[in-house]
């Protein structure tokens, strides 16, 4: 209904002074029409896609392993902010569209992922608790 009065209205000029009232209708014909092509093409995209089996980002970026073990101690939303962020090449600002939230909150929160991959990532390379590294059995290290 918005499309057909939009119509009406930019193209006042062109109404006829004897058919108002078939022009307008043609001009409601052709804005369902558009419409029902429009919703038509949509549900072909959705049938499509769902059709699809969804590609794992994981599987196409070449990472470390201890890159790829950390990911994997991240909660769904975090791995999703990664994503967007280190695959998809996405400012703060457009991740927030993409969430419904504000640009600020998304740089905080990418900041808290980033130092929780940095923590995980150092957990890895660190000898486990209790453990010394370097010298021998009985040796003292200074």
């Amino acid at each position: 209904m918005g499309d057909v009065l939009l119509t009406l209205w930019r193209r006042l000029d062109d109404i006829p002074a004897d058919g108002e009232l078939p022009w307008s209708y043609a001009v409601a014909r052709r804005a369902l029409a558009n419409t029902r092509r429009r919703t038509g093409r949509h549900l072909r995209l959705v049938e499509r896609l769902k059709s699809q089996p969804a590609p794992d980002i994981d599987d196409r970026v070449d990472m470390s392993p201890e890159l790829a073990s950390a990911l994997e101690r991240l909660s769904p939303g975090e791995k999703e902010l990664v994503k967007l962020w280190a695959w998809d090449g996405l400012e703060p600002r457009e991740i927030a569209l993409i969430l419904g939230t504000t640009a600020n909150a998304i740089s905080l929160r990418l900041g808290r992922v980033k130092a929780k991959l940095t923590r995980e990532i150092s957990r890895q390379d660190s000898p486990p608790a209790g453990h010394k590294t370097g010298g021998h059995i009985g040796e003292q290290t200074r």
